[in-house]
């Protein structure tokens, strides 16, 4: 849903009640972190890259070997701790309509609803977006999703390798919302499928599901002319029809990755510029970038509102997101901030602050003898001036001309 139909918070309102993103100062290797197991000298671990689709001829994404220790940045760019106090997604169900989403993943134990073929993930996109959404904190690592306590409600929005078509995903958006998901999360961004996609996002509206996808893919698509990234900023879908809330990435200095797929209009942005998150299988850990990654952020954050104001509707909940959400250019999305704005008409108001009063002005009387006794002074004070610089060089020079 574009964001200009949902005011942003005033500057003022956002600096008295809406706490800033936290961003860190970009990282020189964003691809390494601290790891369980490594040697003694403590060298850092490079994070196997998190991947979105796969040729036909490639073996399915295993385990990571490696588990992740140290908190990411996005943890702490979110201000996830804080808002855990007031919500962390109980009751609410998170449909992620992408590559499936593995069943066994011990950060999702016993929280994973999985139809069909879905709690198979072969390309381990869907279970890298579903860990953003709702994996729960285990030790020996700071990982963890958005809304730890949500349910996700896998459904599968592409073929088996990740090629998802509108017809895929348009399908997987009923199955989400059929199947009792109050987000709906899409991994895809398709320049296709406009009209199928359109009316599964209106059976979600009907029924009060906020939909959630990327501006744009993780991987720019190929000119077909030259064969090169065209990063061109266009509309894709579903994030471009009006009742979806788009969302865009962004990364440790709050800006996007240089060469990135262009966007457009979105009305959100959130960190998805190296980020760490769970695979298909086991408890090690992947490293990715994309928009879809900031929509899973999103999605998760939509959970925790859901959970805590469970009247607000799907239309409430995504003006309370981008009204809530930190200014600039693309607002960036506060969870905190999400969880505690008070709306009020159209736009997110910060707590009442005590009215300011002004001195009454002075009258103007008394102020315009001041000011006549203020420049008289001043004159005289630069006649004194000029008669202790000019009268003794006068009587010097017997007061007589200066020579021509």
């Amino acid at each position: 849903m574009r964001h200009d139909r949902y005011p942003r918070v005033l500057l003022l309102a956002a600096a008295a009640a809406i706490p800033s993103l936290t961003l860190m100062p970009p990282a020189h290797a964003v691809t390494h972190v601290v790891a369980t197991g490594v040697p003694a000298a403590d060298e850092p671990v490079e994070l196997p890259a998190l991947r979105s689709r796969m040729g036909q001829d490639e073996n399915c994404t295993g385990p990571s070997p490696v588990t992740a220790e140290a908190e990411p940045w996005t943890r702490r760019a979110l201000g996830l701790s804080r808002s855990w106090q007031l919500s962390q997604g109980a009751g609410v169900t998170v449909g992620v309509v992408d590559t499936g989403v593995g069943a066994a993943l011990p950060a999702l134990a016993g929280r994973v609803e999985a139809p069909g073929d879905a709690g198979q993930d072969c390309v381990g996109h869907g279970s890298f977006a579903a860990g953003l959404i709702a994996a729960a904190p285990r030790p020996g690592t700071g990982v963890s999703g958005v809304a730890p306590q949500a349910r996700v409600l896998a459904v599968r929005g592409t073929d088996q390798r990740g090629t998802g078509t509108g017809a895929t995903v348009a399908a997987g958006i009923r199955a989400a919302v059929d199947g009792g998901a109050r987000v709906v999360y899409v991994g895809q961004a398709l320049l296709d499928g406009r009209a199928e996609l359109t009316a599964a996002v209106a059976h979600a509206t009907e029924r009060d599901v906020l939909v959630v996808a990327p501006a744009a893919p993780d991987t720019a698509p190929k000119d077909a002319a030259t064969g090169r990234p065209d990063t061109t900023p266009r509309p894709y879908f579903p994030a471009f029809i009006p009742q979806v809330l788009s969302v865009a990435d962004h990364g440790q200095d709050g800006n996007r990755p240089n060469n990135a797929p262009g966007v457009f209009a979105p009305d959100l942005s959130a960190p998805g510029d190296g980020v760490v998150g769970v695979g298909p299988k086991g408890e090690g850990h992947f490293i990715g970038s994309g928009s879809s990654l900031a929509a899973a952020h999103t999605a998760g954050v939509a959970a925790l509102v859901r959970a805590r104001h469970p009247k607000l509707s799907a239309a409430e909940v995504a003006r309370r997101l981008v009204a809530a959400a930190y200014p600039a250019d693309t607002p960036r999305l506060d969870p905190y901030a999400s969880l505690t704005a008070v709306l009020g008409g159209r736009a997110a108001k910060a707590p009442e602050v005590a009215e300011a009063h002004m001195t009454p002005d002075a009258p103007k009387g008394p102020r315009t003898r001041a000011l006549v006794i203020a420049a008289a002074a001043g004159g005289f004070g630069l006649l004194v001036i000029g008669a202790v610089a000019v009268i003794p060089r006068g009587r010097a020079r017997g007061w007589r001309a200066a020579d021509r």
